[in-house]
């Protein structure tokens, strides 16, 4: 079904929350004036934020300020935290090894994921962010009208949808759905994806070992 993550993730007031959603995927809440410390990982991670702002900041003074549908790649070995002065949702993906980013895209630096991709008259436009072993991370978009005929995954994914609205198929099911909200698919689920306005998503595709 469809689903919010931004809104069955509310921030606690005066607390930071977070919650597992799948093995390498985290739902992070902040409340108005809270942060999470700084802390370094071995692999580098994908910061999406999903509603408010967010300030990821390094130990040496650096910083990123990212707004709702703005995403950035954390260095690897680096401690880096998160604040946020009037409350943010995110989501953090790990990136495991053997993953090939879109080589436009560089660690550390923030980008917008809905203006990744152009609509296109008649059109379905399709941007590889990050591919591998083990995820796989795309950006579309579909004029009206266009879409996806019925096909199956071979893992589990959620859409991020960005802009628009459309319909998705699934398992002999129409679920409407609009920039904002998110819909899981489950391994070799039958689905398909109709734009009923110009539409862009983000699919997060997570492979097995």
């Amino acid at each position: 079904m469809v689903f919010s993550l931004e809104r069955d993730n509310q921030p606690v007031e005066g607390c930071t929350v977070s919650q597992q959603i799948a093995a390498d995927m985290v739902v992070f809440s902040l409340a108005k004036g809270t942060d999470i410390s700084a802390e370094s990982y071995q692999e580098r991670k994908m910061v999406l934020v999903l509603a408010g702002e967010i300030e990821l900041f390094l130990l040496d003074g650096t910083s990123w300020r990212l707004a709702k549908n703005d995403c950035v790649i954390t260095p690897r070995n680096v401690p880096f935290g998160a604040r946020s002065a009037d409350g943010a949702i995110y989501l953090e993906v790990i990136l495991k090894e053997g993953n090939q980013m879109d080589q436009k895209l560089q660690a550390g630096e923030v980008f917008h994921l809905a203006s990744l991709v152009p609509y296109a008259a008649g059109r379905i436009v399709n941007r590889d962010i990050i591919s591998g072993r083990h995820m796989k991370f795309v950006v579309m978009s579909f004029d009206a009208g266009t879409g996806l005929g019925e096909h199956a995954a071979p893992g589990d994914a959620i859409v991020f949808a960005l802009d628009g609205e459309a319909v998705i198929g699934y398992e002999g099911k129409e679920y409407p759905i609009k920039a904002g909200e998110q819909f899981r698919f489950a391994k070799n689920g039958r689905h398909s994806v109709k734009a009923e306005r110009p539409f862009k998503m983000a699919l997060l595709l997570t492979l097995d070992e």
